[in-house]
């Protein structure tokens, strides 16, 4: 009996010597760590970097000049134009803008405060480069390419090509007013013979409204036997402009008409 007491009390002893050696190792790892947030084997995170949007802050502040806008407007031939050009980023007042090359549409100049103003006088396409020059010593300069698209204000074009109906000269087109102003058209179509006698076979008066696209106009008359081109005549108005389109159609080929056997 006092044996099993002796081997019980042993067992009791080393299982409390073990609990002893777990705390201890447990309180020891605590102490070495007291300064470290992560367990051994961890990784660290690194604290946000705001050296990027920094960079970029500073990026921004020393960037160069930039011509703005990045496209011109279109415009038409007597309508009024004005864009304001202006400059972004570091530079030394006061700009002052001009043409370097190229041709800026007939009746359009370019102020050397970078306002492009006045009116088109004809249709085309003008291809340019404006320059922009600071006041700093040196001074910082920038070009940009630019075009200027002038359309024609008033748009003429078959829907129904001119054709020989029995005894009949007939078709029909298409006219468009791309201004900002009602336009007093007048349409004409004439089919003109070969000992040159005209011949009324289609004629409108009108106030064609702004912004008026692809307006069907028919056109149509009996004839006698011959030979005929025929002609369409568009032309606009507008009185508070003093301005006038014109725009004329023929046929490629005289067409025939020709009546009975």
């Amino acid at each position: 009996m006092r044996v099993v007491l002796r081997v019980i009390k042993y067992k009791y002893r080393g299982a409390l010597a073990g609990v002893l050696m777990m705390a201890l190792g447990a309180a020891a790892l605590g102490q070495a760590g007291a300064g470290q947030k992560t367990a051994p084997g961890t990784a660290i995170k690194a604290a946000p970097d705001d050296s990027r949007d920094s960079a970029t802050s500073e990026k921004d502040q020393n960037a160069g000049l930039v011509i703005e806008p990045a496209e011109l407007p279109l415009t038409y031939p007597h309508g009024q134009y004005q864009v304001n050009l202006h400059a972004r980023g570091n530079y030394v007042p006061v700009l002052h803008w001009s043409v370097e090359k190229g041709a800026l549409p007939p009746g359009i100049i370019l102020d050397d405060n970078g306002v492009l103003h006045g009116e088109a006088q004809r249709a085309g396409e003008f291809q340019f480069v404006v320059v922009v020059r600071d006041g700093g010593k040196p001074q910082q300069a920038v070009q940009k390419a630019f075009v200027i698209k002038v359309l024609d204000a008033l748009t003429v074009a078959w829907k129904v090509p001119a054709h020989v109906n029995v005894n009949r000269i007939e078709g029909s087109v298409e006219v468009s007013n791309a201004t900002v102003d009602d336009v007093d058209l007048t349409f004409d179509v004439k089919a003109v013979a070969e000992n040159g006698r005209a011949t009324e076979i289609g004629y409108q008066h009108f106030p064609l409204k702004r912004g008026t696209i692809g307006m069907a106009l028919p056109f149509g008359e009996t004839l006698p036997n011959g030979a005929y081109v025929v002609y369409v005549n568009v032309n606009g108005e507008v009185a508070k402009r003093n301005a006038i389109y014109k725009q004329q159609m023929q046929t490629p080929v005289a067409l025939q008409v020709a009546v009975g056997p």
